[in-house]
């Protein structure tokens, strides 16, 4: 597969307002920094993030049809890695990703292989993806290299580098955003690749696409794999963006409840459908969190999952596809078009 080639075509085949509303969306996300405070950098740079682990996710249950439950694990393993080689070696987090794709990858494979060469499908292979996190957390609880319950932190610099993920809200917001859009262009690329129609068959009819000739096993592999690849490497940069990791949090099923409510949202196995969640869900949860600590007068955690489970039910009643695959009805974009 030619990547720019492929690229050309899919820009080719999308209509041409589409085309236009994305550029200008990057182009106002990309001057957007300097009319906004800290604040606002630190909402979009959750926005961005939340995006782009939608996507990982989408790759497994949107485009495969394989539901995972436990992907705060690829988070954490990702973020530890990438902490963990710079303050006890100063392995620059640049680097660090590479070992921390393929752990979080060989993680991922292993949990795979025990799902599908065992026939464990549906809400039992969500279960062990549970399992695997929580098995995880606990190590990590247990692990006084890594802090331990007591946590593991980054110490903060004043120098800016991009290399090593060190600066301020502004550096974040554009690590964040570049980070959302190759996730969004790899997806792209994915799905109309032979592997991408692949999965699609595999989502539809595992049976019937086996009786195509697709290697189902190897297919549901490729997904997992590639699906914890690119949350690991979201999990780096979430790690240095919070300075400080602490397993009862990064690994917590709450942080992967979290993480797959964007593309449920905004519309499952579609390119937009996370980003679109994401934009949707992040700020008003965020303005929830605010709205309640203002009121009440202290924190209240968790507040905001009970504001996404309210709005999953309230998207599921109006739009049971999703707000994306509505919104593109309004839009006028025809059936099968992004």
């Amino acid at each position: 597969m030619n990547p720019l080639a492929s690229l050309s075509h899919l820009a080719a085949e999308a209509p041409r307002r589409a085309l236009l509303l994305l550029g200008l969306m990057v182009a106002v996300l990309a001057v957007a920094p300097v009319m906004l405070d800290r604040y606002l950098l630190s909402v979009f740079f959750l926005i961005f993030w939340f995006a782009t682990v939608g996507q990982a996710w989408n790759i497994m249950m949107g485009f495969c049809g394989q539901l995972s439950l436990g992907h705060a694990l690829y988070v954490g393993l990702g973020g530890y890695i990438g902490a963990l080689l710079w303050v006890k070696f100063g392995i620059s987090p640049a680097i660090a990703i590479v070992p921390a794709v393929l752990v979080a990858a060989a993680f991922g494979a292993a949990i795979g292989w025990l799902g599908f060469r065992f026939g464990i499908e549906g809400v039992y292979f969500a279960l062990l993806t549970i399992a695997f996190a929580e098995v995880t957390r606990i190590g990590f609880d247990n692990w006084s290299f890594v802090g331990g319950a007591a946590g593991f932190f980054i110490p903060v610099s004043q120098v800016a580098s991009p290399i090593n993920l060190r600066g301020g809200p502004v550096l974040f917001y554009y690590v964040a955003l570049a980070m959302m859009v190759v996730a969004f262009v790899v997806c792209a690329l994915l799905r109309r690749s032979k592997l991408g129609h692949a999965w699609l068959a595999v989502r539809e009819d595992a049976e019937a696409a086996r009786a195509l000739g697709i290697d189902v096993f190897r297919a549901k592999m490729a997904a997992v794999i590639v699906s914890s690849a690119m949350t690991a490497v979201a999990g780096v940069v979430y790690a240095f963006y919070q300075n400080n990791l602490f397993p009862s949090q990064t690994f917590d099923i709450a942080r992967s409840i979290e993480m797959i409510l964007a593309p449920i949202i905004g519309g499952l196995g579609t390119l937009f459908g996370p980003i679109l969640g994401a934009f949707i869900l992040t700020p008003l949860g965020q303005m929830l969190i605010a709205l309640v600590e203002k009121i009440a007068g202290r924190a209240i955690p968790g507040v905001n999952l009970v504001f996404y489970g309210a709005a999953l039910m309230v998207i599921i009643w109006y739009a049971p596809n999703g707000v994306w695959p509505w919104l593109k009805k309004k839009l006028g974009i025809p059936e099968g078009r992004e």
